[in-house]
């Protein structure tokens, strides 16, 4: 099969996405890709997804915060950005996603929205509650373990322990 002419080829770009969970949260490309395609079908409808053609194809997530780079077509960006917006949660947990920005490559993507900078998390035991809890400290935002789950916190909320 021949390849298609350059100016036949579709163009692509890329929407530099941010995620955040809580910290125990583990989510892969594959549920991620899965809630891409779900939300756009469910917004933009089949002929409007099939037009956007959302692919994930780079995904990283650890320690409750992620990147990704999502692909659509040009001319689809305000659609797929839109679908991107409606996930509100993966796999049953809740999920933060925030579009950084879109770039006409991969490596644009990256450099200029995502920035590729590590993420500085700690523990720390904190009062919460009038109980001694364990807390993950990550960028100035502190999520509490409860029993089971994770609240978020401000400074005024716990002490140190």
């Amino acid at each position: 099969m021949k390849h298609l002419p350059k100016h036949l080829q579709p163009r692509w770009r890329y929407l530099a996405i941010e995620l955040e969970s809580w910290p125990d949260v583990s989510i892969d490309r594959r549920a991620f890709q899965r809630e891409c395609w779900y939300a756009a079908q469910n917004l933009l409808g089949d002929p409007g997804s099939a037009r956007a053609d959302m692919t994930v194809v780079r995904f990283e997530f650890g320690d409750g915060t992620g990147t990704a780079i999502v692909r659509v077509r040009r001319g689809e960006t305000e659609p797929g950005r839109a679908a991107v917006a409606c996930i509100d949660e993966i796999d049953g947990s809740p999920v933060g996603i925030r579009v950084c920005g879109i770039s006409g490559t991969i490596r644009a993507a990256e450099e200029n929205y995502l920035g590729r900078r590590g993420q500085d998390s700690e523990e720390r035991n904190v009062v919460f509650g009038n109980e001694e809890r364990v807390a993950v400290v990550r960028d100035g935002s502190t999520d509490v373990r409860l029993d089971e789950t994770f609240t978020g916190a401000t400074d005024l909320d716990y002490d140190l322990a």
